[in-house]
């Protein structure tokens, strides 16, 4: 497979986001180049040609939904705290406008998982880290290199990621958020030691 290139040309980016537009509403696993390309008004050549392969333009596209993730995660601030992050992350979790992007994010963890190889490899070990890593910045820098700061980080997650698989598979807004307002009134997360 040729190198990505370096720069991306205005085409190039301008198809990206077209595509991406197209995956939110079709999904990745099934993703074929001659319907895709007829909807975002390209070609399939034109599309290798700018991707290299079906393989790159899945790995662009699933770059693109990272970056869209790592935007939320990135406006929590240093300040929130882990009950405080986890409260805010739900209520754009549980957003009914972001239904397609969670959906193509589980689609695309799922498929990491069973197929770990192509533009799926390390997707779901890179959102794990990335969520942690963001997760951590809201815990205090005296305390979140600890063991114990790392399992309430880890719990967070699967307070949050367990909730939403739950509300995408059943839609129950209100029962999904009870139970991740109870869980984080329990004190788990934010011990008086590590709060910023």
């Amino acid at each position: 497979m040729p190198d990505e290139p370096t720069t991306v040309s205005p085409r190039q980016a301008e198809l990206l986001e077209a595509a991406y537009r197209y995956a939110l509403d079709h999904g990745l696993t099934d993703l074929s180049l001659r319907p895709l390309a007829a909807e975002i008004g390209s070609s399939p050549r034109v599309l290798l040609f700018l991707f290299g392969s079906k393989e790159g333009l899945v790995r662009a596209l699933l770059a693109r939904a990272r970056t869209d993730e790592l935007t939320l995660l990135n406006r929590l601030g240093p300040q929130a705290g882990l009950t405080e992050a986890a409260t805010r992350i739900w209520e754009w979790l549980s957003d009914d406008q972001h239904r397609p992007l969670l959906r193509l994010w589980v689609e695309a963890y799922a498929r990491s998982l069973v197929d770990p190889t192509g533009p799926w490899a390390g997707f779901a070990r890179t959102t794990v880290e990335d969520w942690l890593d963001v997760l951590a910045a809201c815990q205090s820098p005296a305390t979140r290199s600890t063991p114990q700061a790392l399992t309430q980080r880890t719990l967070t997650l699967t307070i949050l990621r367990g909730a939403l698989l739950d509300l995408l598979a059943t839609g129950d807004h209100a029962r999904t958020t009870a139970a991740v307002a109870r869980a984080l009134t329990l004190g788990l997360l934010d011990p008086a030691d590590s709060k910023p």
